[in-house]
């Protein structure tokens, strides 16, 4: 699908959250990779921070990057699998508005170019919270690689053609 160089890019505020009990900042490489796209493709790091992976910190870190008008859109990595202490999509669901099915599918779907059929342990989810885009990634480079090159650098560019998930912003809070 083609960008319209005829309109106007609109950087978006991001804010990046690894969850991880193992991770500090000198391993976060999924984190650095999403850092490094955002800021490539031309939006702003609003925030970073690593969470471990406990449902009510995730959630109390979401609730108030949700609440931060600074922050338009936030993206998660790790905490998506099927282990115990993965938690990150029920502290997306408790946070939750309105979920988007179709990022996990499609991210599946990409993902298993990749990775065969390993890409079903991954429960990658998006939604929107209070206005906000939330989408919970996979913790491996590969992955945060997959959902941004394939979904995410499109879907937050204002130029993108048909539609993307920026020129819905102003619209997120309608009742």
């Amino acid at each position: 699908m083609p960008i319209d160089e005829s309109r106007p890019f609109l950087p978006v505020r991001i804010a990046v959250l690894t969850v991880s009990d193992t991770r500090g900042p000198a391993e976060d490489r999924s984190g650095d990779t999403l850092v490094e796209r955002l800021k490539k493709a031309g939006h702003i790091l609003a925030a970073r921070h690593i969470e471990r992976d406990d449902k009510e910190a995730i959630v109390a870190r979401l609730h108030a990057w949700i609440d931060d008008s600074q922050v338009d859109v936030i993206l998660t990595t790790g905490g998506t699998g099927v282990t115990g202490r993965d938690v990150t999509p029920e502290a997306v669901q408790q946070v939750q508005d309105k979920e988007i099915p179709g990022f996990g599918e499609l991210f599946r779907w990409l993902s298993f170019q990749t990775i065969g059929t390993s890409t079903i342990q991954s429960r990658a989810t998006a939604c929107v919270a209070r206005g906000t885009y939330i989408f919970a990634l996979p913790g491996s480079t590969g992955a945060v690689k997959d959902a941004w090159d394939g979904i995410l650098a499109s879907q937050l560019d204002s130029r993108f053609r048909p539609c993307n998930f920026v020129e819905l912003m102003p619209r997120l809070n309608e009742r």
